[in-house]
């Protein structure tokens, strides 16, 4: 190890993290040095990069092509015991002992330890008062371009006296062979330690594990502050109004939020505080699958130079197919935020939003492309977060399945749903914000029958929720539900705006209505153990005398 590597591990407090020796050590490299690194020879079976077409790089992540949710653990101790949505209910947040915790940590240090390292230090938050400041070290630089392109890049002047509120150590590379012995579930691993300000990775490549470990703990800190953490994409119209899309990956946040006539704030992760939105990142990670210039020219237009493609198909020239599923469905394209021409500047923030739009994707087909809710009704939703798991964001994931993720993000909350729900309505009854529920899933039928809500019908109907045209049309009362559906929209055929007149067999459309309400109510139930759930269960589906769970209801009255 050479005298400057011993420097700078002493310097940047990598010796007590357990990092004691490096070969190299690269601080903040340049996007010149990254691309340098990841197009030459480095070692590693997924660590080469292959310059596209489009000058971006394209890496493949292995046989992880999403998350591993499974393998999430954080560790329980006094802080963590009463602070922490923990598994049993729906969380994904599994329990990790101390004991378990040091030798997961010890199998990172000891895979980093004489290697060739990459830090990056960069912010996680725009505002000041309530960001974290992040520190990645990992033995790939293509990780490390991963994190650059996601986090927020601090100034040279602020990197003179940064010094880190959480590390994560990415051993990609190495993973945890003896995981029987130690009660897991695989050799793979990402787990937190709260009271250490620490995770560590190993098993996975997949690069959205860096950011979404990061965001689960924003989700942590911040409610605990009775500030919002959000899983949504934000924007600013030209008066300074500010939108924010809800909704799982693949229901269009990224690709909604993208619009050219308004300026991105953010793409996936914000808070709400005091003086109003702020974005938790410092860049992009789009969905790329089918992606086309004429439906999404933001993104497609992002992807060039400093961008970083994954588990994208292409050929020997370079030339990347879109469409092409073959590695998975969950093609990625990470970015930094000023790829984007319309960017709210010199900061990603905003004033408090004017509209809300949970974003759903509904794989039976029944629920109308929009609708309008109440202050009530929206709470309800976003606890209940109905969408679908769509192919390939997650291992096993082969086909879209009806699922409940609480406030569209179970996956990353580190304390109970109620907490962000009642932040949330707090802000939003302080504020008086708008909120709608816009389906981007399936309409004429259920999945394998009918077919994708068009994306030009779903930007109309963002486009009259956002300059507010949509207040200006009638409304009708959608059955079981409660709330209330706009009867015509400008360029958008009345006939779709209903989905039981796209439906062939109305009957079998009455039934599956049905079906999905029963499954809200169902869902429900587990917030129903404290007063305020309690309260919000009757803001959901009533089914009463002609919409029961008897056998002879199996046709509500819902003719309109």
């Amino acid at each position: 190890m050479s005298a400057e590597s011993q420097e700078m591990i002493s310097a940047l407090g990598l010796d007590r993290l357990g990092i004691e020796s490096a070969n190299s050590i690269i601080r903040n490299p340049s996007y010149e040095m990254l691309f340098e690194h990841e197009t030459g020879n480095p070692d590693g079976e997924w660590a080469k990069g292959t310059e596209t077409e489009f000058g971006a790089v394209s890496v493949d992540t292995g046989r992880f092509t999403g998350r591993s949710p499974k393998d999430k653990y954080i560790v329980i101790d006094e802080e963590s015991k009463k602070n922490v949505w923990w598994e049993g209910t729906g969380s994904d947040n599994t329990p990790l002992d101390q004991r378990t915790w040091e030798s997961l940590k010890k199998i990172s240090q000891d895979q980093l330890n004489g290697k060739d390292l990459y830090v990056v230090d960069a912010y996680c938050g725009a505002n000041p008062n309530s960001r974290l400041r992040v520190r990645l070290v990992t033995e790939v630089a293509w990780k490390a371009h991963f994190a650059k392109n996601m986090f927020i890049r601090p100034t040279e002047e602020e990197l003179k006296d940064f010094t880190p509120d959480w590390t994560i150590l990415d051993s990609c590379k190495t993973s945890a062979k003896n995981f029987d012995e130690l009660g897991l579930r695989s050799e793979v691993f990402v787990a937190a330690h709260i009271s250490e300000r620490m995770t560590v990775i190993g098993g996975t490549w997949y690069g959205g594990e860096i950011k979404k470990g990061i965001f689960s703990m924003m989700n942590y800190f911040l409610p605990l502050k009775g500030v919002g953490s959000f899983h949504c994409s934000a924007n600013k119209g030209e008066e300074g109004d500010t939108a924010l899309f809800f909704g799982l990956s693949g229901t269009g946040k990224t690709t909604l939020s993208a619009d050219p006539k308004r300026k991105l704030i953010g793409d996936d992760e914000h808070g709400w505080d005091n003086d109003g939105i702020f974005n938790f990142e410092g860049g992009c990670n789009a969905k790329c699958i089918n992606l086309s210039k004429e439906n999404e020219p933001d993104i497609y237009n992002a992807i060039r130079r400093d961008a970083l493609l994954e588990n994208v198909v292409y050929d020997e020239s370079g030339k990347v197919d879109f469409a092409d599923n073959a590695k998975t469905e969950n093609t990625r394209v990470s970015y930094p935020i000023h790829h984007i021409d319309n960017i709210v500047k010199p900061s990603s923030v905003g004033g408090h939003p004017k509209n809300i739009v949970f974003l759903t994707c509904d794989a039976f087909g029944v629920l109308p492309p929009v609708s309008r809710l109440t202050p009530e009704q929206a709470e309800y939703q976003y606890l209940s977060g109905y969408t679908a798991k769509v192919a390939g964001t997650e291992i096993g994931v082969k086909e879209p399945t009806a699922v409940f993720s609480p406030c569209f993000g179970g996956p990353f909350l580190s304390v109970h749903p109620t907490k962000y729900g009642e932040i949330l309505a707090q802000k939003m009854r302080e504020h008086g914000s708008n909120a709608y529920l816009v389906n981007t899933g399936w309409t004429a039928g259920a999945y394998g029958v009918g077919h994708r809500m068009s994306i030009k019908d779903t930007r109309k109907i963002i486009d009259a929720i956002l300059d507010g045209s949509i207040e200006q049309t009638e409304w009708a009362a959608f059955p079981l539900f409660g709330f209330e559906i706009p009867t015509s929209l400008f360029g958008v055929e009345a006939s779709v705006l209903n989905p039981r007149n796209t439906w062939q067999d109305k009957d079998e459309y009455d039934a599956t209505l049905l079906k999905l309400a029963s499954m809200f109510k169902e869902n429900f139930e587990k917030f129903t153990d404290v007063e305020s759930g309690q309260r919000l269960a009757t803001y959901g589906p009533q089914l009463t005398a002609t919409g029961s769970l008897s056998s002879d209801a199996s046709a509500p009255q819902v003719q309109m």
